[in-house]
């Protein structure tokens, strides 16, 4: 089993920061050739917040190794769940949460 995704989330001055890594090989079509693997990379991530979704992307191949991202978004409170949910080639999803501070 995949290790979560560590994420950070602060609030200040009316805005929260979120700062996550998600754990993933993130292996290119180049990369799983050469090992003779099957390629696998995060093609998808949303983060919600109280059901509200704060962040949305569709990635790509080119990301880099236990990818990390940065957002900011506001219209949150300190204790509420930031959740954020990734999905990869394969079709393995990962979810992770997180308290914003």
């Amino acid at each position: 089993m995949a290790k979560k995704t560590r994420i950070k989330a602060k609030l200040k001055k009316d805005i929260i920061t979120v700062k996550a890594m998600a754990n993933h090989p993130m292996l290119s079509y180049i990369e799983a050739k050469n090992a003779k693997k099957e390629a696998n990379f995060i093609t998808y991530m949303v983060a919600k917040v109280n059901d509200k979704i704060v962040y949305e992307v569709s990635t790509s191949q080119f990301l880099s190794k236990n990818p990390y991202i940065k957002f900011k978004f506001k219209g949150a409170a300190k204790g509420d769940l930031v959740e954020i949910t990734w999905t990869d080639l394969k079709g393995t999803t990962q979810v992770s949460s997180a308290k914003i501070k």
